[in-house]
């Protein structure tokens, strides 16, 4: 059983604070999950399957997520802490703090406070010259700083591409980014040596650029300007695409009997989609670390990162979706590009690319990457996207006509390019012009 060397507060109010218990090893963190596991249950069975809470004027309708075990503590004789996070039904993810008091399996709990509400803190914890903690509110540090511009954010995006050397008659498929109820796009301009056709891809309901070249193009530039208007995307409906079309394998992300195994040990005693989910999420932080090395990362080939263990956004992403299938959680994929926050133009660092899953009648978005890298914006990531990014493409294994020879696109944020019956690659670049700063 895990043990733990404690030092932490006890408080009543927001101004109290206390000296810290003698540091002693204890270990039954068990008890203590169980002792707020089943509070929360016994709460939620009076609250019609909600956790009830009162927070901001309101009252909040919660479902559990998970119980951060590293954080169950003793504070003293017969006096106990645990940090949860709780769901609201439109995606919000509370972190809530809990005191309770008593026995081992006799645990009553004396006091409930939100800490964080999609992980960013209401209160901090200071601790002072005489080792004494206090409870003290937050300013809340600009999100910015870790890369994060919530609410909305308008830009223009430039998507450039330099054709290497052309030797025979080639032709190249671009993603067209379309508006829906999170973004804006409006095409400000499109220069190209040649004139281009709009194709559909119906599945998924994409748009592409399609494109024939010569010779006489080799060397020659391709740029398309967007005028952007972003929203901070949450937890949503989809009236409009059946969820079950998610629980099919794609070429890269298979049904096989290794994701199924794995799913179903991560999802044991789990209650629920939302917190097997949440489950799968924190196992593929745990599992993948984000390293672009060698060869097969970036593909999203779900065996390979399930394998080697690392990748980028593209594997992190497809791996995850693999599990939740194979558990009956639809999932699915997305690609576009992250515009920086600290920053109102210059360049990108490439494409970017995050997953949604399917419970209780929403798509939630995640992005397991970019909370892998950033811990204190793990939990806000998960039913998140922030308003600095543009989206390209959805889905995988995408089919229009004409099509590549190489078969069915992987998924779409760079170009498919190919001269003759070769796949090329072509120079690209992505560049951004804030229009609004997020102060202004």
């Amino acid at each position: 059983m895990l043990k733990l060397l404690l030092f932490f507060p006890l408080f009543i109010g927001c101004n109290t604070s206390i000296k810290p218990v003698e540091e002693a090893l204890v270990d039954f963190t068990a008890e203590i999950q169980l002792g707020i596991e089943n509070h929360i249950e016994e709460q939620s069975k009076l609250g019609n399957g909600f956790f009830k809470l009162a927070f901001d004027q309101k009252e909040l309708n919660l479902k559990l997520v998970r119980v951060h075990t590293e954080y169950l503590a003793n504070l003293g004789p017969q006096e106990h802490f645990a940090c949860v996070d709780l769901a609201s039904i439109d995606g919000f993810v509370y972190d809530v703090d809990f005191f309770l008091s008593g026995n081992p399996g006799e645990m009553i709990v004396t006091e409930t406070t939100v800490h964080k509400t999609n992980g960013q803190p209401l209160y901090l914890w200071e601790q002072k010259d005489d080792n004494t903690w206090h409870r003290v509110p937050s300013d809340n540090a600009s999100p910015e700083l870790l890369g994060v511009i919530k609410d909305e954010d308008n830009f223009e995006f430039f998507y450039r591409i330099t054709l290497p050397e052309i030797n025979e008659p080639s032709r190249m498929w671009i993603p067209l980014p379309v508006s829906d109820e999170f973004q804006s796009i409006e095409l400000k301009y499109f220069t190209s040596p040649v004139s281009h056709k709009i194709l559909e891809e119906s599945e998924h309901g994409n748009k592409v650029y399609f494109m024939e070249f010569t010779p006489e193009n080799s060397g020659e530039i391709i740029e398309v300007c967007y005028k952007v208007n972003r929203q901070e995307k949450g937890v949503y409906e989809d009236k409009y695409d059946d969820p079950m079309n998610y629980l099919r394998p794609n070429r890269m992300v298979p049904d096989n009997e290794d994701f199924s195994q794995i799913a179903i040990d991560v999802v044991n005693g789990k209650l629920g989609n939302l917190a097997k989910a949440r489950a799968l999420y924190d196992h593929t932080i745990d599992r993948m670390k984000y390293i672009k090395y060698g060869d097969g990362w970036g593909k999203g080939d779900a065996v390979y990162a399930c394998d080697i263990k690392s990748g980028n956004c593209t594997d992190f992403h497809s791996y995850f979706i693999a599990l939740a299938r194979s558990v009956d959680i639809p999932a699915r994929f997305a690609i576009g590009a992250s515009i920086p926050s600290m920053r109102d133009k210059g360049g990108i660092d490439g494409y970017h690319c995050w997953a949604e899953f399917y419970t209780d009648g929403k798509w939630w978005p995640i992005d397991i990457s970019e909370g892998d890298k950033c811990s204190a914006l793990s939990t806000y990531y998960f039913g998140h996207n922030p308003a600095n990014r543009i989206e390209f493409s959805q889905g995988r294994d995408l089919v229009v006509e004409p099509g590549p020879i190489s078969g069915p696109i992987n998924f779409l944020a760079y170009p498919v390019f190919e001269i003759g019956n070769e796949t090329v690659k072509a120079k690209v670049e992505f560049t951004f012009n804030r229009i609004q700063s997020p102060s202004s």
